[in-house]
């Protein structure tokens, strides 16, 4: 095998850009006479605006325009359908009434000749408001709403009744916070209109469906908008779908007749991009005498906004990780006043096996038996929330190798019983899971007479290393070395792409990429044999193809050799590729975590020591972004489990700790020794490549582990988190 084809761990093609400063964000572009706009924000939860004091901010250097609820285009909604390719998180229009829904919301848009001159003048805007009392937390809304019929529901058997008769049962309720993103590039729009076009700059994770939504809400024919995002600096999940921010910034350069750049600042990163949502989740298990589980039953209740209804769906893995009979799987919601929420690394699975993975491991110590023993006989061997088999699952093997790597079976079970010096040493273990998700795709690819091979799709690369595998199958396919490559992504000039997102990009777009490369190989050959070509006369079917070299009856002729001397430029390929057929299978990843904590009861010092995950993924692609993309996971759940927690003001909904300095995450600092193991065995059912996608799972059960861990160290069950000191002191 090359070091440059699939499985292979090349270098990415764009990491010279990005360590040289070359690669373009949004923020970076430069248009002529480009303007700078910058929002007001309210500072309020709820009520509505009453007056707006602008004049000072009118008089003041640079100001341009400033829009507001009286002053703005009228604009049409979105579908916000993502089937229609337009979808939205946040619905409501900006400034498209004068109620205000939580803190942070867009009340007015400053519009500058520079930025600080936009943020000054924004800071100048004097805003009236009629407060009403905002719902700010999860028990609030329910003391004031109640709870919404949410989606992804599961019943079968009866698990209420089972669980009565169990031997051996558990009941406990978990709780999540409010996260917030926090990717280290902000969002940003560069918006202009040229010559009736609407040309948008965007840090987007879907430039597909931002097309599809501007082109709804600005009343446009789909052809006349595009969209650009060629590097991004991450998102997880808050750059999936567009925001207000993007629509004022196109509205307002529409008016102004300049191009106009908003970048959203840090504090309202908090408030108008999304967060995942507050949990309460409820979990009960029985088993029979033999430990085997009988009953499972797990109701969430999570926040959405007071606009739209968004679903955290925490039970989506719970309907089929273990084997059980009697399972009962409900999502319910309540309204709060905060920004509508999103989705975040693994939504719904995340927060929902911190829950289930803590659950499980109660209820193996309930029965007395050995949590790597009760999960390795429970894990289901089918989808019986669907009833069928899964494509391919080779979990047990995960738990079974990492236990080994490990060294689960040093763990004395005794809690307390671990000791090195004055810290206190606790072993927990959790599974990990997620969905594997193909959808359409286009792609085209075209050898050319330069002797170099270029693709381009409309998907993105976020930071993970598409433009490397789309290269990396172009090498294995064409033969053609990574230097002759050209691969380029995040225009909706380019053929449809999917968003990035989910852990569906690897195996939705290189199907497309391949498509496209052999159609692309065959219209090379179809000219080659053409009266007049290098090889007239010759079938079609009897030339080969090896190595960017076309061959028959041993003559041999580059494809830059054949083009060249047919006077073509090039010989193009493109494809359409469909989502999976789920009629047949269940598509699932599947993982373990190892995870060793130590106590300091003296300091009160908590931290991670070793984590050890093995994950089934189906085939590495490229085994050093792979592993990254575990390990940045496994970082993210550190933070889930024992730092992030965005906090709102119980009285007034506002956040309190919008900012780097506040609002905690894992520094190098905390980072645990980490090792990923990678089983790579090709899930061929699923897609040609075998590839399933890599980028959630890593996230899914690791803060159970950390729980499960802390337990074993310390007595003490966490079961809201994050776990931190303070509550590890008291007793939880």
């Amino acid at each position: 095998m090359s070091d440059q084809t699939l499985g292979a761990g090349p270098k990415r093609i764009d990491g010279r850009l990005k360590v040289t400063g070359q690669a373009t964000y949004t923020a970076d572009h430069q248009l002529d006479n480009k303007a700078h706009a910058y929002g007001v924000f309210s500072t309020i939860s709820r009520g509505r605006i009453t007056g707006l004091a602008l004049e000072v901010a009118r008089n003041m250097p640079g100001v341009i325009e400033i829009f507001h609820h009286g002053n703005f285009p009228a604009l049409h909604h979105t579908p916000s359908s993502m089937a229609g390719g337009n979808k939205v998180e946040e619905t409501r229009l900006p400034f498209e009434d004068e109620r205000i829904y939580y803190d942070g919301q867009f009340v007015a848009l400053v519009v500058a000749e520079r930025f600080d001159q936009a943020r000054a003048a924004a800071q100048a805007v004097t805003v009236r408001y009629e407060e009403e009392t905002p719902r700010a937390n999860l028990e609030q809304g329910l003391t004031a709403h109640g709870t919404r019929e949410g989606k992804g529901n599961h019943s079968r058997g009866n698990a209420k009744q089972a669980f009565e008769s169990g031997t051996h049962r558990m009941e406990a309720t978990y709780t999540t916070p409010v996260e917030t993103h926090n990717p280290m590039e902000m969002h940003a729009t560069l918006a202009h209109w040229p010559n009736g076009r609407l040309q948008v700059f965007e840090s987007s994770q879907g430039v597909v469906q931002q097309k599809g939504a501007m082109a709804k809400i600005f009343n446009l024919a789909p052809h006349k908008v595009e969209v650009i995002s060629t590097f991004i600096g991450s998102g997880f999940g808050s750059k999936l779908w567009m925001w207000p921010h993007a629509v004022a910034a196109a509205a307002a350069s529409r008016e102004i007749g300049r191009p106009v750049e908003l970048v959203v600042p840090r504090s309202q990163m908090f408030t108008t991009t999304g967060h995942r949502p507050e949990t309460k989740q409820t979990l009960k298990l029985a088993t029979d005498e033999q430990g085997r589980l009988v009953a499972l039953s797990h109701h969430s209740i999570s926040t959405t906004s007071c606009t739209d209804q968004y679903v955290e769906t925490c039970g989506s893995v719970t309907k089929s990780l273990y084997s059980c009979d009697n399972v009962s799987v409900d999502h319910r919601t309540t309204q709060v006043n905060r920004g509508t929420p999103t989705s975040m690394r693994a939504p719904g699975a995340a927060p929902g096996l911190f829950a289930l993975e803590s659950a499980v491991d109660e209820m193996a110590l309930a029965a007395g038996i050995d949590p790597l023993t009760f999960r390795l006989d429970q894990f289901a061997d089918r989808d019986e929330s669907q009833d069928l088999p899964f494509s391919s699952n080779h979990i047990r093997e995960t738990a079974e190798r990492a236990a080994e790597r490990f060294g689960w079976h040093q763990r004395n079970p005794k809690i307390k019983s671990m000791r090195e010096g004055r810290e206190i040493i606790g072993y927990g273990m959790a599974a990990c899971n997620w969905e594997a998700l193909k959808r359409p795709c286009d792609a085209h690819v075209a050898l050319r007479a330069d002797g170099t091979v270029y693709a381009s799709c409309a998907t993105q690369d976020i930071g993970t290393g598409t433009y490397t595998i789309v290269a990396q199958t172009l090498v294995e396919l064409t033969g053609v070395p990574f230097e002759r490559i050209e691969v380029e992504l995040g225009d909706t000039s380019y053929p449809k792409g999917p968003i990035s997102g989910g852990s569906w990009t690897t195996a939705t777009t290189l199907p497309a990429i391949a498509e496209a490369t052999r159609h692309a190989i065959m219209e090379l050959k179809t000219r080659a044999v053409r009266s007049g070509g290098p090889f007239d006369g010759v079938d079609v079917a009897s030339l080969n193809f090896e190595n960017g070299v076309l061959s028959h009856n041993g003559k041999q002729m580059s494809f830059a050799e054949v083009l060249s001397s047919m006077k073509l430029a090039n010989a193009e390929g493109d494809a359409h590729t469909e989502g999976a057929d789920t009629s047949k299978y269940s598509y699932r990843s599947f993982g373990t975590h190892f995870v060793e904590v130590r106590w300091d009861p003296l300091l009160a010092n908590l931290r991670v020591a070793r984590v050890v995950s093995a994950i089934d993924v189906g085939r590495v692609m490229n085994e050093k972004t792979a592993r990254n993309q575990v390990e940045g996971a496994i970082v993210m759940g550190l933070g889930m489990a024992m730092f992030e927690h965005t906090e709102y003001d119980p009285r007034t909904a506002r956040v309190v700790n919008n900012n780097y300095a506040e609002y905690l995450v894992p520094v190098h600092a905390d980072q645990p020794e980490i090792d990923v193991i990678l089983l790579d065995y090709p899930d061929t059912t699923f897609n040609e490549f075998g590839a399933r996608g890599i980028g959630e799972i890593g996230i899914t059960g690791l803060a159970a582990a950390v729980a499960n861990a802390v337990y074993h160290a310390t007595g003490i069950r966490v079961r809201d988190l994050p776990i931190t000191k303070e509550r590890l002191m008291a007793g939880a």
